[in-house]
């Protein structure tokens, strides 16, 4: 007899194990249903983001960042060091570390909260829509059981996109797995991708050492930030950090050899150009993995892009089926997961769920950081609304002088009639941390003269959003 459940939640990413706590803790029994595996070939919850994402990428970026400033920033605080090396291998084991302890909380906090976590593919079979409950079949290995749920959460996210004439073999060839499990510092690294992932990784292991090239065929830099950040980002990252930047490329061709990998594109002019590299990273974004999840036994409607076609509740176009994080419509971000995650609950439970895809933060841990909120400056532009702006640069705050991190700024938008927040940008250092003032500001209307009004301790970082909402009515005080 199959075990039945009021609810079962595929995926244990960010999106997916959040809903089945929340799910849990509103007294609905649940079971979260998840493939992943770790290396070592056991089951482990936490999806992309805890196994081979946010978590690792962050560990290894700051082991990188803390060995570029005892390489060239301690001296300047009378810190003098010799013979500075970096162990690689024990730095990948605290990433490891870092992995094991979040993935076994999330363990503990299923047992906490009484959740059923059973290992394996879930494939929708039948049921559901004349009000009966749904059939997934849970596959592992040469095991096959079938459960039964009222309600189905659907959080599968999603998969690196792949390049068909490229083979990831994660040896040479790598994903963001791969990636973050390079025992050696390459001397030459190539990326193809200059989003999020491949300037993360990129700048881990040029701090390290490698001669890294990034490729991207987009016409320009980080088209998705706003134009004058990707500006300035762009500036940073190939004169201080000395990473190699080449955008509108169009790759032809990837050839290995016993000694090297070589890259053959054409440059944004249409010149032939060719790469050589002892190890080449593929980061040219992520698609929605919903392969093997029997959307076409049910009539799971999917959009163009193979994405869960969801309203905004999430609901899909079954009764009682929803649809959460990077396998549906919106950034493929691990926190817009989460909140879907916990709306989807609420909305299951009888309560009134939702997010606000407008207030969504972007981040990128790079150094400096880059976050944004809201609309970009080109994208008021073109769609014809007035706006005033504000800006205030790191390098006039007393709190970043001190941690001699002074590169970037921050930009607040407001609408030129109403003075209403329409967008915050930033880059330099803990922006990551600062972009959550601007994320409550939005969500709560919020006026750039509510900003300034608001009293900013000194010194702090947070000044230069203050200073940047006073700029919006050109009175900064300290520019």
């Amino acid at each position: 007899m199959s075990q039945s459940f009021d609810v079962a939640v595929i995926g244990a990413g960010p999106g997916g194990y959040v809903a089945a706590i929340r799910c849990a803790q509103l007294g609905l029994n649940t079971i979260c249903i998840d493939e992943w595996k770790n290396p070592q070939g056991k089951a482990s919850l936490g999806g992309t983001c805890l196994n081979v994402g946010c978590i690792p990428s962050k560990a290894l970026l700051e082991s990188s960042e803390n060995y570029e400033r005892a390489a060239h920033k301690f001296s300047a605080h009378g810190i003098k060091l010799q013979d500075l090396s970096m162990d690689v291998p024990v730095m990948i084991a605290r990433k490891d570390k870092i992995v094991a302890a979040f993935t076994g909380g999330i363990a503990m906090l299923f047992r906490k909260n009484k959740i059923t976590a059973m290992h394996g593919r879930g494939t929708l079979l039948k049921g559901g829509n004349g009000g009966e409950a749904w059939q997934i079949e849970v596959k592992n290995g040469d095991k096959t059981e079938v459960v039964e749920a009222k309600h189905i959460i659907i959080a599968t996210g999603s998969t690196p996109r792949q390049l068909s004439f490229v083979p990831v073999d994660n040896e040479r060839i790598l994903d963001n797995v791969g990636a973050l499990a390079l025992t050696e510092t390459p001397q030459s690294l190539g990326v193809i991708g200059a989003g999020v992932i491949g300037l993360e990784m990129g700048s881990v292991w040029r701090r390290l050492g490698s001669e890294v090239t990034i490729l991207e065929a987009l016409p320009g830099f980080l088209m998705a930030a706003d134009e004058q950040v990707a500006k300035e980002a762009q500036k940073i990252f190939t004169k201080e950090l000395g990473l190699m930047i080449q955008t509108g490329v169009k790759i032809s061709a990837i050839k290995t050899s016993k000694k090297n990998i070589i890259v053959e594109y054409a440059d944004a002019q249409g010149a032939a150009q060719k790469l050589e590299v002892d190890k080449l990273i593929i980061a040219v974004g992520r698609v929605p993995n919903t392969a093997g999840l029997g959307a076409e036994n049910i009539g799971l409607q999917l959009d163009d892009h193979g994405r869960i076609e969801v309203d905004g509740h999430c609901r899909t176009n079954l009764l009682n089926v929803y649809a959460v994080g990077d396998v549906v419509r919106g950034p493929m971000l691990a926190h817009k997961a989460s909140e879907e995650g916990v709306a989807v609950a609420e909305i299951i439970a009888g309560q009134a769920g939702h997010v606000n895809l407008d207030t969504i933060p972007w981040v990128i841990y790079t150094s400096p950081e880059i976050a944004w909120v809201g609309k970009t400056e080109q994208e008021l532009k073109a769609a014809g609304i007035q706006y005033k702006a504000g800006q205030f640069p790191f390098m006039a705050n007393g709190r970043a002088r001190a941690l001699g991190e002074m590169s970037g700024f921050v930009k607040v938008l407001a609408d030129a009639n109403t003075d209403r927040i329409l967008g915050v940008h930033m880059i330099g250092p803990y922006v990551s941390e600062m972009i959550a003032e601007a994320v409550v500001a939005m969500e709560f209307a919020a006026s750039s003269e509510d900003i300034a009004r608001i009293v900013h301790a000194h010194p702090s970082l947070s000044e230069v959003l203050h200073e940047a909402a006073l700029g919006v009515d050109k009175r900064a005080l300290h520019i």
